[in-house]
């Protein structure tokens, strides 16, 4: 079963598990460590709308879907930013996962 490294927690799923949904039904507190800010309040649910479960992952992941490449094709984000959305990957194996800051969590720290 992969392991994922996030927010000071490591976690335990399936294989082809949804990202988003193990993180937020890991912990309540997941929430906040997925979502920055009003983005916790007014995310697209899991649809690959909003880009705010943007976050950069190292690791096995599937690959990045028609909503993905479109979401993260238009700012603020970048398509070529590396970032993935939590909502749209599936896990296949063991993964480090960092949210970064902003709304749609899209500032690297210089």
């Amino acid at each position: 079963m992969p392991l994922i490294q996030f927010a000071g927690e490591t976690i335990c799923c399936a294989r082809g598990d949804n990202l988003r949904s193990v993180l937020l039904r890991h912990k309540p507190s997941m929430r906040g460590s997925l979502y920055n800010g009003a983005a916790g309040l007014t995310h697209c649910r899991g649809l690959g709308t909003c880009g705010t479960c943007a976050v950069d992952v190292k690791g096995d992941l599937t690959p990045m879907t028609k909503i993905e490449k479109w979401r993260l094709g238009f700012p603020p984000h970048q398509l070529d930013s590396g970032l993935r959305l939590a909502c749209q990957v599936c896990v296949m194996g063991d993964l480090v996962v960092t949210k970064h800051s902003g709304l749609w969590g899209q500032r690297f720290a210089d």
